[in-house]
């Protein structure tokens, strides 16, 4: 039997499941760099959790030039669009765990325009775990760095900062200016973790795609979400080296793709 809309229980238990979802809010901001927030986005849907996020105008421009593809916020258009990006290798052919991932997108994910200065993360009384910022453009550290507010990416990064919860800032661009460096400062002195994209070649990377996995798999350690994205460091010198993982596979030895 169907509840009445008016019905106190049943608007208790909608209220009780959004409390419960608590989602990570992921940024993607204008730097090169899409295939991290690709592979962090697979981590976070792989572990279960639920994903807010947020493109904004200038991410559009870049996942269009890194990816071919053209992002819209519209619910009748990003579900295909963010399969097509999470369920698409770096060489371009399809990842054999595409059905898993178009099955979590569907289960997991929602999407907020980034003009949207109404969504829930824009507010602290909206619960979420946190928020990933990868890849974050100078412009966007600027912008949380001094509180700008100027979209919806930077006000539900301040709406974390001021709410005492996990911001992770992923600055890509480089070198840095001296305007820069200090934005990082005051992100890292009012409780953001600063986590540059700089893999690690310790973990026998074979291609690209695992340099990126390194990148986004200590982005979710800093997260506090499990993950087997990269083979990690056992103290045992030149390990990797002897036993390298063939392209596409990571440290569980489960196989990410092929080309064929």
């Amino acid at each position: 039997m169907t509840s009445p809309a008016g019905d106190p229980a049943a608007n208790a238990v909608g209220v009780d499941a959004e409390l419960a979802r608590r989602p990570w809010v992921v940024g993607v901001s204008g730097a090169s760099g899409t295939p991290y927030a690709a592979s962090v986005l697979r981590g976070l849907l792989a572990a279960g959790l639920p994903v807010d996020l947020v493109v904004s105008r200038a991410a559009r421009l870049t996942l269009l030039d890194e990816t071919g593809i053209a992002w819209r916020d519209g619910p009748g258009a990003w579900p295909e669009a963010l399969a097509d990006w999470l369920g698409t290798s770096l060489a371009g052919w399809t990842r054999p765990d595409r059905d898993e991932v178009v099955a979590a997108v569907d289960a997991l994910v929602r999407v907020h325009g980034a003009d949207n200065l109404a969504a829930g993360p824009s507010s602290g009384s909206y619960p979420t775990r946190g928020m990933i910022v990868v890849p974050a453009s100078t412009a966007t550290v600027a912008g949380i760095a001094l509180g700008l507010s100027k979209d919806l990416l930077q006000r539900a990064a301040d709406v974390t900062l001021k709410e005492g919860r996990q911001l992770i800032v992923v600055p890509r661009e480089m070198p840095f200016t001296g305007a820069t460096l200090r934005h990082l400062v005051t992100l890292h002195d009012a409780g953001a973790v600063v986590a540059a994209a700089s893999p690690g070649f310790y973990a026998g990377v074979a291609d690209a795609q695992a340099l990126v996995d390194f990148v986004a798999g200590r982005v979710l350690d800093a997260a506090g979400v499990p993950n087997v994205l990269f083979r990690r460091w056992a103290g045992e010198l030149g390990a990797a080296r002897t036993d390298r993982p063939r392209p596409g596979t990571v440290d569980n030895g489960t196989t990410a793709g092929s080309g064929a």
